[in-house]
């Protein structure tokens, strides 16, 4: 009788053995290409479901076109984070972060507002670099060739106000050539000094090399040369405040990427 139930154990396991090795022979490959295909459905499902992140990113009135272009990049890679960006002078920004304005990340034009700013936020990373040149009005009209030449009482120039990072870089390298100008008016913002050259109101001003490149046709872009010039260097740094700290240190350390990077180069920035 065992021998019965031996042998009839021993047939089915055959059986079984002989069914499972042509299914393993056939299997293999569609088992990697499933395998293969099954990879980007996990991705996929992992991206539908991130924690949605609606950030506010406050950001130097220079970057305001570079940033439109970046937040709309990062947007596509990072579904359901939407990326809201707050412009303005770097010193106005400083201002919203103490007094509490909901924000989640700060890009400044400068490292000196935002080592003004340790108590509020994490370690910065720069981002970026830019310099200066200077806008002159269509034509160049005063043949403007230089920063001795914003020294002439007849020619209107136009500065941010020292408090702005652009102010004082302005300052610094006019005050390093010992040059004297008397501007009509001081400015919140970078964007406000460009705008007063494009619209005539000014014969020229001391503006970023990014922001003049904007304006065509507009201004004559005057270099200045390394020699004489300012690097304004770009820190970004997540606020501690920030109810959606992830994201936000997610963002920050996105900007420092080749694809981030290539926009920001792209629109004149220099490398960081």
């Amino acid at each position: 009788m065992h021998a019965i139930l031996n042998g009839r154990r021993a047939a089915a396991a055959a059986l079984t053995a002989a069914l499972l090795v042509p299914l393993s022979a056939c299997g293999g490959n569609d088992a990697k290409k499933d395998d293969a295909a099954a990879a980007p459905s996990a991705s996929a499902s992992a991206s539908a479901g991130a924690k949605a992140a609606n950030l506010t990113v406050l950001a130097a009135s220079s970057l305001t076109d570079v940033f439109k272009t970046a937040g709309e990049a990062y947007e596509k890679s990072h579904p359901g984070t939407k990326v809201t960006f707050s412009f303005a002078g770097s010193q106005e920004l400083a201002a919203q972060v103490k007094q509490g304005s909901p924000a989640d990340a700060l890009v400044t034009a400068d490292t000196k507002t935002m080592d003004g700013l340790k108590a509020d936020t994490n370690d910065a990373t720069v981002i970026a670099k830019n310099r200066l040149v200077i806008a002159t009005g269509k034509g160049n009209p005063f043949k403007i060739a230089g920063l001795k030449d914003l020294a002439d009482s007849k020619i209107k120039v136009v500065l941010a106000a020292p408090e702005v990072p652009v102010g004082r870089y302005s300052k610094q390298i006019l005050d390093a050539q010992k040059i004297e100008v008397k501007p009509v008016s001081q400015e919140p913002n970078v964007r406000a000094v460009l705008s007063k050259v494009e619209l005539g109101e000014a014969d020229a001003g001391l503006v970023y090399k990014t922001d003049s490149a904007k304006s065509g046709d507009k201004v004559v872009n005057v270099d200045i040369p390394d020699d004489q010039n300012a690097v304004a260097s770009y820190p970004a740094a997540t606020l501690k405040q920030s109810k959606n700290a992830e994201a936000a240190a997610a963002f920050v350390a996105w900007l420092s990427t080749p694809e981030a990077q290539k926009i920001l180069q792209d629109a004149g920035f220099q490398k960081p």
